[in-house]
């Protein structure tokens, strides 16, 4: 059980006692403080919020609607929505931020606010650390009866959304409908299982088998698209002999894909593909995080154009991607931020660009997957006594590691030549993660024991 401020927001478990939990009394401090917050930087009592279909939800979102009512601001709840919808939603209604109630790709037990500035994007670390001050203070301002916000529904946004996508330069419907596209989807049994299929239409995808498409919260599986959590969707696929499987984590930010052979396109290869597309295109900077594949970088620079590296988190990819000017960017889990339509993960917007790019490619999905540079990445963590110091950790494994190139912008990451390897402390747990990649499944695994094995050997020193 646990309770996680962050810089993706407020998370926690689902009962027990306040300030260990997610309990009614954390989620009215945190979202009166947020409210507060709004208030104060956007001078607007109105704020957007929706939630992703989790058993919790309903009660949740009555928390947090009242709460937000007690202070004086009016809510416009989107119900059952994702999260790139409210994002899209926020700035359209001009309201002065937005709060998605989600816990992403956590299992059931799990919920969370999400927190939105008025533009419709995550609210900045400096932001997230005035928002806990103000928790921490607890001077609110509660209003009288005549101060109240309202509350008002609006159901239409996800509709809205798909229209914003459907009208995007690179979204070539026609070409999606001439290649009459058979396409199964996996939705967790949450929101996506209202927008997929309502797109896929709209993409004039006719032949869709659902997966846990029904918005009850009853996860059929872990929800977080991994290659483990998606082997019903892969043999479906085969059983079907589908072009293409599509999965969605449960508030629809992150994209994984199945080819017809019921292999697995890669998570990371996701961006890597749309990226492909969007730069055949228009020519433009890219950005992912320092944990993501070496392969955005490759297929960018093939098409004349540069590469940038962000800190982790999507915080920090959308504002390097302001910073560059990056015309498409993202995360190595599944999530593409493509700027045109908004600044967030967006699995909607990364569907339609990538069932474009494949319907002009013209041959299977395994094919697609086959143009890109094979790289696998070996993913480590290792738990660490509290009393470690990680910064001195950090910089035994520079001294040792030193005639390498070293980016420290978010951790350690050190490239031997196209292999690499990225070491960071976790924001919420005494613990070190360790991502290396390379062109080899083998290398990649050597590279990242021994770097696990440097950090036990400098933490048992550290120790004496």
């Amino acid at each position: 059980m646990a309770l996680i401020k962050s810089i993706s927001g407020i998370r926690g478990t689902i009962g027990g006692f306040p300030g260990n939990n997610l309990t009614p009394e954390d989620i009215v401090k945190f979202t009166a403080a947020f409210g507060t917050w709004v208030i104060q930087n956007s001078g607007t009592r109105k704020i957007v919020i929706g939630r992703d279909a989790r058993v919790s939800g309903e009660m949740v979102n009555h928390i947090v609607v009242g709460t937000l009512q007690s202070i004086g601001i009016d809510v416009i709840d989107l119900g059952f929505s994702t999260t790139p919808t409210v994002e899209i939603a926020v700035p359209q209604e001009r309201a002065g931020g937005g709060i998605i109630l989600t816990a992403s790709h956590n299992p059931k037990q799990w919920n969370a606010l999400k927190l939105l500035n008025a533009h419709g994007e995550f609210i900045s670390a400096a932001a997230g650390e005035e928002v806990l001050q103000l928790a921490e203070e607890r001077e609110i301002k509660y209003e009288d009866v005549n101060g109240l916000g309202s509350y008002s529904q609006n159901d239409t946004y996800i509709d809205k959304h798909i229209q914003k996508v459907l009208a995007l330069k690179l979204v070539d419907v026609e070409a999606i409908k001439k290649r009459n596209f058979k396409v199964v989807i996996d939705c967790v049994n949450s929101t996506g299982g209202i927008a997929l299929p309502k797109l896929l239409k709209a993409l004039g995808v006719e032949n869709v088998v659902e997966l846990y498409t029904e918005p009850n919260g009853l996860f059929p599986h872990n929800p977080e698209p991994l290659p483990e959590n998606l082997s019903e969707l892969a043999m479906t696929v085969k059983k079907n002999n589908a072009d293409l499987g599509i999965s969605v984590d449960p508030d629809v930010d992150r994209l994984a894909l199945v080819c017809e052979d019921g292999n697995m396109f890669g998570e990371e290869y996701t961006l890597v593909a749309v990226a492909d597309y969007v730069l055949s295109h228009k020519k433009g900077n890219t950005v992912s995080n320092l944990s993501s594949t070496r392969a955005l970088r490759d297929v960018t620079e093939k098409h004349g154009c540069e590469y940038f590296a962000s800190a982790v988190g999507e915080v920090n990819v959308v504002e390097k991607m302001k910073e560059e000017k990056a015309v498409i960017g993202g995360e190595g889990n599944g999530g593409i931020i493509y700027p045109e339509l908004h600044y967030g993960r967006d699995a909607l917007v990364g569907i339609a660009l990538f069932l474009t790019h494949l319907a002009k490619f013209g041959k299977s999905t395994s094919l697609l997957r086959a143009k890109y540079p094979n790289y696998f990445i070996s993913k480590k963590k290792i738990d660490l006594d509290p009393s470690i110091k990680i910064e001195q950790l950090f910089s035994e494994i520079e001294s040792k590691y030193k005639n390498q190139p070293i980016n420290k912008i978010d951790g350690v990451k050190i490239e031997f030549d196209k292999d690499w390897v990225h070491l960071r402390r976790s924001n919420t747990e005494p613990i070190i993660r360790i991502y290396a990649e390379s062109g080899s499944e083998t290398t990649s695994e050597n590279i990242a024991n021994q770097i696990m094995q440097d950090l036990k050997f400098f933490s048992q020193q550290q120790a004496k």
